[in-house]
């Protein structure tokens, strides 16, 4: 049985810091914010350095039998972390948050060395950067898995928003590094990419282990669930790459989701995860107590941080394929160098959030989240909707101020979410909250990556070939080859646009480009001549994916405001809450022990 504990104001919660020993809180704070930064960093700085790392293994991924070699190598890390966190928020649970959190430091840091190390060239070499992005994927599960957790313990109620806005600009700040040092590191040699992350995993995990300290209350001789373990990762792992999949063509198809592969994927996979509610109601010491969600914050939290996810999971990805595509070129960049750019001009979205994240956790701990969290989903939706409104060739400064308005909505969001969310549950079921809540965040990412996605490319599919066959025909093209490349799947146009490859010089056959005057072959070639042909038809299917997110921003910002008021979990007896928040707060804490 855990030791019952109740968390005081003011004062970190058990087994944290106390009188001279203050000053733990903040190396706890300073280690997981490194801790966030790398593994932010690592998810972005592939994001723009792909085109690099294929020139450097001599693989081109737009070739039919070498295009899931990109999407693994995308996709991989995301899928693989967002399995394993619930498990590992157990384990950490059961055998210990700082030393699991450590050994993921120490993971994370051995598969950027073997990436950096990797022989070879050809398939062999993808698969092998595969292999690898996966062991860093593990190492980056245990540290998402414990950091909210470590922080819990160690700052008290009353400084937890504060301290999770602060970790979050790491995790922010990480992002936007990632997308700036990827860019610029991968002009000198796609290793350098990897070869980034391994001072600061040695350094993080020499540093974990020697200044970090248990302070948790364990769940001692408790048995782990190896049956809702098994199922919930191989529910989870399966419906994942079904939806991974069903980004690629199949047959005549310009996605896989009519693939039957995927489909009994989903189906698959959603068997399983049913299966893992039933087993975990039943079971003696569950993986995850599911009565938690009888507690409206915990339920309104999760729920509101998985719609939020998955209306900006995929945000990041369509700005790099907007401004990569089309924006960049159309104001004078090469393809080549449009990466590197496309991660600089989307900086303005991580100041606004550096702006309200710390102010905004700073504002929670003193007057609760749900004014601050419903407020930034109205913000983010205003935000996708002026998205909406801009043209293919916008305005720079609009889009600034909009990429502002979005970091604000994301920082008035985050921290106070957060927070809210691990001071709902008792101390001992900290870690698997936290792997909880972060597992929800990852699937809700990966979702909005396979939607928006598909939906891009469905709409180009409609209407892309007869724009592309006419604009090709007046350029001068034969109709022959004109309709061969105006036929060919979208997605290859989209990933030679994410790349920073000229599409068409991918799409039309070589033959066909040797054989045009060399003022065909120039204008067809030219920065402005792809980027004018598709705008049209990808704006239209743009457009409704900023809508979709809109909408799905107004529905979690309902459900953050539904959540009640503030709750703080062993806080009630303290005189922390009074009234109606006192007296809802002893109803769902006696229906989270059973009592209800």
């Amino acid at each position: 049985m855990a030791v019952s504990t109740v968390a005081h104001k003011g004062n970190p919660s058990p087994g944290g810091a106390v009188g001279g020993e203050a000053a733990y809180k903040w190396v706890a704070l300073s280690n997981t914010s490194l801790g966030m930064m790398m593994a932010s960093l690592n998810t972005n700085i592939i994001l723009i350095s792909l085109p690099a790392i294929f020139r450097g293994i001599r693989v081109n991924p737009l070739a039919p039998d070498e295009v899931t070699y990109l999407l693994w190598i995308l996709m991989g890390y995301m899928v693989v972390t967002a399995t394993l966190l619930v498990s590992f928020g157990r384990l950490s649970d059961i055998f210990g948050r700082v030393r699991l959190y450590n050994l993921g430091f120490a993971v994370f840091t051995a598969g950027s060395i073997l990436l950096y190390l990797t022989p070879g060239t050809g398939n062999t070499a993808a698969l092998e950067l595969i292999v690898f992005r996966l062991v860093q994927g593990v190492g980056a599960g245990f540290l998402f898995s414990n950091s909210a957790a470590i922080l819990t313990d160690a700052f008290g109620p009353s400084e937890r928003g504060l301290a999770m806005g602060l970790n979050s600009i790491a995790f922010v700040g990480g992002s936007l590094l990632g997308l700036i040092l990827g860019g610029f590191l991968a002009v000198f040699d796609f290793r350098l990419v990897f070869l980034i992350s391994v001072p600061v995993g040695l350094a993080g995990t020499v540093w974990a282990y020697l200044k970090l300290r248990e302070t948790s209350v364990r769940l001692r001789k408790q048995k782990l669930d190896l049956l809702g373990n098994t199922t919930f990762a191989a529910g989870l792992t399966v419906l994942l790459i079904a939806l991974t999949y069903g980004l690629l063509p199949y047959g005549s198809s310009s996605t896989g989701w009519g693939n039957p592969l995927v489909e009994a994927g989903i189906g698959a996979g959603l068997l399983l995860l049913v299966a893992f509610v039933f087993i975990e109601l039943r079971v003696a010491e569950p993986m995850f107590r599911l009565r938690l969600f009888r507690i409206r914050v915990f339920a309104a939290g999760n729920l509101s941080a998985f719609l939020y996810s998955v209306a900006r999971g995929g945000l990041t990805f369509m700005l790099i394929i907007w401004l990569q595509g089309i924006w960049l070129p159309l104001h004078g960049y090469n393809f080549v160098d449009t990466p590197l750019w496309a991660g600089i001009y989307m900086a303005p979205m991580t100041g606004g959030f550096f702006l309200m994240g710390p102010v905004s956790g700073w504002l929670s701990d003193r007057f609760g989240s749900r004014g601050l969290v419903t407020g930034g989903m109205l913000v983010s939706a205003a935000g996708f909707l002026l998205l909406a409104a801009l043209p293919a060739n916008f305005a720079y400064r609009p889009f600034v101020l909009i990429l502002v308005l979005l970091g604000f909505g994301i920082g008035m969001f985050a921290a106070p979410n957060g927070a809210a969310v691990m001071n709902s549950v008792p101390p001992e079921h900290r870690g698997v909250a936290s792997g909880m809540l972060s597992t929800i965040q990852n699937s809700g990412f990966v979702l909005s990556m396979a939607v928006f996605f598909s939906l891009l490319v469905v709409g180009l599919a409609g209407r892309l070939p007869a724009s592309m066959y006419a604009g090709l025909v007046t350029a001068g093209i034969p109709p022959a080859a004109a309709a061969q490349t105006a036929h060919l799947p979208p997605t290859g146009a989209l990933f030679a646009a994410f790349l920073g490859y000229n599409p068409l010089g991918r799409l039309i056959p070589h033959q066909v480009l040797t054989g045009l005057p060399a003022v065909t072959r120039n204008l067809v070639l030219g920065r402005e001549f792809f980027p004018s042909l598709i705008a049209p038809s990808f704006m239209a299917s743009l457009r409704l994916t900023f809508y979709l997110s809109a909408g799905l921003c107004l529905v979690a910002a309902v459900a953050s405001f539904l959540r009640g008021g503030r709750y703080i979990h062993g806080a009630v007896e303290e005189g922390e809450l009074t009234g109606c928040s006192s007296r809802v707060a002893r109803a769902e804490r006696a229906c989270e022990d059973g009592g209800c």
